[in-house]
């Protein structure tokens, strides 16, 4: 498969608005107004996630770097690897092929942590992961890009979205930090404030549902093949990081952590990266797949999410039936840290506190697998 861009006005980096089709361009408005107001809220969004960060515990991942090491070959080992195995395997346009590629290239991206709060995952590794993936794409996403495309005769220089990644660092590090802070001098008040971040979490996530949808009002018309692809693209994520973490010996809560980070990618960045780096006629062609991608990565998200809280409301109502006197006990009793252990486990590893319902050890230990312990605070 070849990528030739050398035809005159084929891939000109910077075109003029004049130049952009109608449609487009009222989507670049658009999608102008949605990236402001989306970007003031998933800042509010992240200091109210920071809330359940802990110095010590974040300190512990970034000096045993073991899962941060995991996700980060999920995210710039498997993705990238994936998305040029799905482009080969489909036959894709060369201009589509590049867009999926890019999107595999990608860091996480933020939508991740408000999952790993809703499925009880280790809030610590989701922050350190999407923080540490998004300064690895100054080198890995240009590193990923000519590894995949030497073959495809790529002649138009792709445009690495610096600025943009500068920026994203900027909107995570700063709220996040300012949520620690509150956490650390405010322990009660930041759960007040954390219990209504995983609110504004939710409309956030229906906003972005409806923008997205509107956005897109048009791609779904296109290239089936191209839709197929970002419906199961992130799902291959969310599997292959699951089924990774779970070979490098990783427990079930950092296990499904790493797989929302995996399979959650930047579709900013994608959509930057895109328009500085091809003219209008191949963003008509590019566009549809990263706003697609995006929709099926929040549906396959409400989706794990759907199934994880299932789950635990099962085993729940089974253990309140085999234990009736339980619940008179879980208003005595009060937990507030434990260990998180499994038969495959690192010895003496620490288990991350889980922002939750309060609730004694013995009740919420029925609500994971049987090897799995977690307590809530």
């Amino acid at each position: 498969m070849r990528a030739n861009c050398s035809s005159s006005s084929a891939c000109p980096a910077n075109s003029s608005e004049e130049e952009l089709p109608v449609e487009l361009q009222a989507h670049g408005s658009l999608a102008l107004v949605f990236t402001v107001v989306s970007a003031v809220m998933m800042g509010l969004l992240m200091f109210s996630l920071g809330c359940s960060v802990e110095i010590r515990k974040l300190w512990s991942h970034i000096r045993r770097p073991w899962g941060i090491a995991v996700g980060l070959l999920c995210q710039f080992g498997l993705m990238p690897f994936t998305a040029y195995l799905l482009a080969i395997s489909f036959s894709l346009k060369p201009v589509q092929a590049i867009a999926v590629l890019i999107m595999g290239c990608c860091p996480g991206g933020t939508i991740s942590n408000i999952f790993t709060f809703w499925v009880d995952g280790d809030m610590d590794l989701s922050i350190s992961m999407t923080t540490c993936s998004t300064v690895a794409a100054l080198g890995m996403m240009p590193l990923c890009l000519y590894l995949y495309t030497w073959s495809w005769n790529l002649q138009q220089n792709l445009t690495i979205p610096y600025q943009n990644i500068g920026i994203t660092l900027v909107c995570l590090t700063i709220p996040v930090a300012f949520g620690v802070y509150v956490n650390y001098r405010w322990p009660k008040q930041s759960k007040i404030i954390l219990k209504i971040g995983a609110i504004v979490g939710g409309v956030l996530l229906l906003v972005v549902a409806v923008a997205g949808v509107v956005l897109a009002k048009g791609s779904w018309n296109s290239d089936v093949t191209l839709l197929t692809i970002s419906f199961i693209f992130p799902l291959i994520g969310h599997i292959t990081g699951f089924l990774l973490a779970l070979f490098t010996h990783q427990s079930w809560q950092r296990c499904r952590t790493i797989s929302l980070e995996t399979g959650a990618q930047n579709i900013q960045m994608c959509i930057t990266m895109l328009q500085l780096s091809f003219s209008a006629e191949y963003l008509v062609q590019m566009y549809s797949f990263p706003l697609a991608y995006g929709l099926f990565q929040l549906l396959d998200g409400f989706l794990i999410v759907a199934a994880y809280q299932t789950y635990k409301r099962r085993l729940k109502n089974k253990h309140r039936k085999k234990n009736p006197d339980c619940a008179e006990v879980c208003h005595k009793k009060k937990s507030t840290s434990s260990k998180e252990t499994n038969s495959f486990l690192e010895v003496n590893e620490e288990g991350a506190v889980i922002p939750g319902p309060s609730g004694p050890v013995d009740c919420h230990r029925a609500l994971e697998p049987p090897d799995h312990l977690t307590s809530h605070e």
